[in-house]
């Protein structure tokens, strides 16, 4: 079956507005599944209709097609909410490899009927979509293997690094000019040496960012693939894939900056691998280094303080991610305020390990979105508050990111917890956040720390609240 190019072209346009309507969408957590749902009729829309005008051979696109979907869905099926940011790099990984395997074809393949100009154009998006797909594809590997643990998440900052990644790029233009207008045989080795280069950048720019960045690093990384994408969109004139790669990868890059304002970090130094960081700074105190003494708290004892508490906040963070204990922690939420109290949840913008990462745990447990508060909206909110509950996160509520030079999260803003009458951080052990440095936070007067599993934890004071709410029945 055939169709006409001017109908491809009407459908790729109806495509792309579903695509800007998914993001749109996707803005606010209210149309989130409404977003998705665009989302998905567009993409169902471009590869039925690409299909239908480009494909010859429908038995190998289908097997192509069900070997793809197959392994998705079995990713998919046994991926846990907490290992999500990880899926989201190797994703993003398939996206650079695409490109590049993508414009070494095209390359091979030749087109003999372009003119010298459209040649010239031809190559120098093939050697740039070549370039960012590579470094998009190692980099996105190095974030996978950081954000699952397997690499430790301390920046590798190697001496005269940025002279280093300065030095290959200019190797890389010199190859360029080498490869544009050269015959295939002697065009395909510069391309080749390129790949390499670009690469390795991927890897050392990722290794050299630490694991208080790599909420950005995911955001600028899904912002590369959509580059790389786009790129491919080029390479084989295909204007819905230059239409989607550059909604991808323009979308990714505002969310970083977004990020990285909020974070209080320059776009450019978490773009160049921690360019500027730990420069020209003392050394950072060791983590675990003791500070003072903490105060212990028991299930029960908190479930006191929140009986009497008329102000509620809970900061959730990636620790309540990997006890699943979201669930009990909203029947908590819904008892106590059933008894009059204003129960709410504060999010940081880098709250997990990636972006909307809690928010969308919370949407998850049926959280109300209304209760649900980001940094700005609430952070005021805390000298007024009775009772902060702080489920797993750390660096997100590290005092030390505002008076403490020597911290590598110095200048990030932080939700300032210990302006409460009292905080309870749980905890399984005294270890250091993701950033790897110490908290003051454990130490200060107001502060009792509930130490082990959360979930267990949070199933505990939901029973004391449940047990003492059936005696006042009774």
């Amino acid at each position: 079956m055939e169709i006409s190019a001017s109908l491809i072209t009407v459908s790729y346009l109806v495509a792309g507005v579903l695509f800007i309507l998914s993001l749109g969408g996707l803005s606010a957590q209210t149309t989130a599944r409404r977003g998705n749902g665009f989302g998905i009729v567009g993409m169902l829309l471009a590869v039925g209709v690409t299909a239908l005008g480009h494909v010859s051979s429908f038995g190998l696109l289908a097997a192509a097609i069900a070997i793809g979907a197959g392994i998705g869905a079995l990713l998919a099926s046994r991926v846990a909410m907490t290992a999500m940011p990880e899926l989201v790099a190797v994703l993003h990984s398939f996206v650079g490899l695409a490109a590049v395997l993508v414009g070494i074809a095209s390359y091979l393949g030749g087109h003999a009927a372009l003119g010298p100009t459209e040649q010239l154009l031809h190559e120098i998006e093939i050697f740039v979509g070549v370039f960012v797909g590579a470094l998009t594809f190692t980099g996105s590997i190095i974030a996978f293997f950081k954000l699952r643990g397997t690499i430790g998440s301390k920046p590798l900052l190697l001496p005269g690094r940025h002279a280093l990644n300065a030095g290959l790029v200019a190797v890389c233009v010199v190859l360029a000019l080498r490869y544009v207008g050269a015959p295939i045989d002697d065009g395909l080795p510069p391309l080749l040496i390129m790949t390499g280069i670009a690469g390795f950048l991927g890897i050392h720019i990722v290794m050299a960012i630490g694991g208080a960045d790599m909420p950005v690093v995911v955001s600028m990384l899904n912002s590369y693939s959509g580059w790389a994408a786009a790129a491919a969109g080029f390479m084989l004139s295909n204007d819905l894939l230059i239409i989607t790669g550059a909604l991808v990868g323009s979308s990714g890059a505002i969310l970083s900056y977004i990020m990285c304002r909020a974070m209080n970090r320059s776009f450019l130094s978490v773009i160049f691998g921690g360019f500027g960081a730990d420069e020209g700074k003392k050394p950072a105190k060791p983590a675990g280094e003791p500070e003072g003494e903490v105060t212990p708290i028991t299930a029960p004892e908190t479930a006191g303080l929140l009986r009497s508490a008329k102000n509620v906040v809970v900061v959730p963070g990636y620790g309540m991610a990997v006890a699943h204990a979201q669930y009990p922690l909203f029947e908590i939420a819904e008892l106590l305020r059933k008894r009059g109290a204003s129960v709410r949840f504060a999010i940081h913008p880098v709250a997990g390990r990636l972006p909307g990462h809690m928010n969308v745990l919370l949407a998850e447990a049926k959280v109300p979105y209304d209760i649900v508060l980001e940094m700005d909206e609430i952070n005021e909110d805390f000298p007024e508050t009775d009772v902060v509950l702080v489920i797993g996160a750390n660096d997100i509520v590290n005092p030390g990111a505002l008076d403490d030079t020597s911290s590598p999260i110095y200048g990030m803003p932080v939700l300032e917890v210990w302006k409460a009458k009292s905080t309870i951080v749980m905890k399984r052990s005294m270890a250091s956040g993701y950033a790897g440095v110490e908290n003051p936070l454990f130490f200060k007067e107001g502060t009792r720390m509930l130490f082990g599993d959360a979930k267990k934890n949070v199933d505990a004071i939901l029973t004391e609240l449940r047990s003492e709410g059936s005696s006042a029945a009774a």
